[in-house]
Parts: C-alpha cells; structure tokens; sequence
C-alpha cells in the first residue's frame, strides 16, 4: 500500500477527477458530474450537478493551449459557487447585516441574479487580485531600483525573485491562517482520497489515511508553473517602461496560463525521471496548502468523490 509520494507516484491508473476544497466541505469534478459535500451541524449535506462543459458547445476551446484558458476561468467561476454554498451552512456573525452592494443588487435583479452577479464578481475581483499581487506588483517594485531600466537580464532576474518571494511568502502567511488551516486540511483529505482511488484500494478511512496528502495535479502546482513560465516569458519582454511591461505582461497572461496546463497535462500523465523532476518543486508547494485531515474530512472527501466516479469502469482515466 502506498503511504509515500515516492511509492504512490507508481500508481498505474490516473484519474481525471479532480477537487477543490471548501469550508467544512470539498467539491469532486468528475468527467459527467460534480459533487459537493458539506459538513453541515445537521449533518452531510450533498448537492450534485451534471456538467455541462463549455467545450462541448464550442469546441475550439478544447484544442491545445486554448483549453487551459477556458478551464482555468471554468474552474474560477465554478470554485466560487461551491465557496459560497458551503458558506451558507457556515454559522454567520450574530446580527450581521448584508452589505450595501447585497442590498442593491438584491434590488435592482432580484435573488437569483443578485447571486449569479456576485459570483462572476468575485471570480473576477479574484484574478485581479492574483494578477496584481503576483505580476504586477513585481513589475512595480523593479522599477524602483535603480540602475535596472536598461539592463533587461537584471531587471528580469529582480522580478522573477520578487515573484517567488511574494508568491511562496503570501502561501506561507495565509497556512498559519487558523480557518484557512482548516480548509488546507480538507485539501490534504481531497488529495488522499484520490491517491486511493488511483491504487485501486476500497475507498475506507484506514486506506485513505495512509496516502501522501502530495498530488501531482494539483492547483497548487499549477500556481506554481504559472509564476515560473511568468517568469521565462518575461525575459522576452525588452521595454524599460514600467506601465508598457505591466501591460505586456497582462497580454502574454493567458499565453501564460495556457502553456502551465499543458505542462501540469504532461507531468500528470507521464511516469519517467524526467516528469517527476519537472513535477517536484510544485509538489513542494503543497506543503503549505495541504495538512493532515482528521477522519471526519476523510469521511466528507470520500463521500464527494463516489459521487462522480462514472459507472463506466475506467471513463475518468487521465
């Protein structure tokens, strides 16, 4: 049985099902369907929805590189609503009054739209977010050291260390996060669950338990490439204005992201040398947003996944 990253990379089925974790919950993504499970005070609470993948109406979005790009926003938009149902079991504040942009929306396109809107609003307000910390800011902050406006290796090297640094220092900060722990633990059960599921082991809390909480297809990796080839292709950027390099590096952003899903595609399928050392400084990263999940996690993550496993043996292989 596997119970090491090393012993668990052998496996000799991939899945395609994948995770995201929630509060006191964990959605499951499967070929057909997805699942979320929350760990509500009345107990499991499940809601499972047929997917309906935006490559089948428009299949352009499946080619090569393009699909990356449309997964990527697929999972921000779907990863949110999944956040805010398991929020809605999470005890709210005592008194607690909706804000007035809940009042305005509530009023001016009612419940459903109100919530709709407030979703794709904070899927956006998300990747502004991640694209000011970690692209911008950088770009920012290299600007302000003399002696680099000319010399585009140096400036380049300064703001790939400055992404790095902000990016490995913002995962640190946020896993001391006493809630977020919480959450990274529900990631660590989701990854376990997985790695089970791929050795072919009853899908029991004893069999769980016993996997690596580190999984070569995880966000956390992918995070991780899209900083680093951020990095590369920053290289190629050759203007010394800093407000002309923020935008390039806003246009080559979906290049960007494109081409760190088709990296983590490859690492993910292939067992060699050469995947497992192109896969290891991203697993590396999941020591900060992955922990050791008790067996009440185990419990929700299991659940979840045996939701979207297809009837068809064998239909969510990788």
């Amino acid at each position: 049985m596997a119970n090491t990253p090393e012993n668990a990379n052998s496996c000799p089925f991939r899945t395609s099902i994948g995770g995201q974790a929630l509060i006191e919950g964990i959605l499951m993504r499967g070929p057909k369907k997805q699942a979320i499970v929350v760990r509500a005070p009345e107990g499991l609470v499940t809601k499972v929805e047929e997917l309906k993948l935006v490559k089948d109406r428009y299949p352009i979005l499946g080619l090569p590189f393009i699909r990356g790009i449309a997964t990527f926003g697929a999972a921000m938009v779907n990863g949110v609503k999944a956040l805010m149902f398991s929020a809605s079991y999470y005890p709210e504040e005592e008194n607690a009054q909706p804000d007035k942009l809940d009042l305005w929306l509530e009023k001016h396109l009612g419940g459903e739209k109100a919530q709709q809107t407030v979703i794709y609003i904070a899927a956006v307000l998300g990747v502004l977010f991640s694209v000011g910390l970690f692209i911008l800011l950088p770009t920012f902050i290299s600007s302000l050291i003399p002696g680099l406006r000319q010399n585009f290796f140096w400036r380049n090297l300064v703001e790939g260390l400055v992404k790095m640094t902000i990016f490995l220092g913002y995962l640190f900060l946020v896993s001391k996060m006493k809630d977020i722990r919480r959450v990274f633990s529900y990631h660590g059960a989701e990854h376990k669950t997985i790695w089970c599921y791929e050795q072919r082991l009853p899908l029991t809390v004893d069999n769980v338990r016993k996997q690596t909480r580190l999984h070569p297809r995880c966000g956390t990796s992918f995070l991780f490439v899209v900083v680093c080839i951020s990095i590369l292709v920053g290289a190629f950027i050759r203007s010394d204005h800093m407000l002309v390099r923020m935008l390039l590096h806003l246009l080559f952003l979906p290049v960007i992201v494109g081409i760190a899903y088709e990296f983590n595609r490859y690492v993910g399928a292939h067992e060699n040398a050469l995947s497992r050392a192109l896969r290891w400084p991203g697993m590396q990263m999941q020591h900060f947003t992955t922990y050791e999940p008790d067996d009440s996690m185990i419990e929700v993550a299991i659940e979840a996944l045996k939701l979207v496993i297809p009837e068809e043996e064998g239909a969510d292989a990788w």
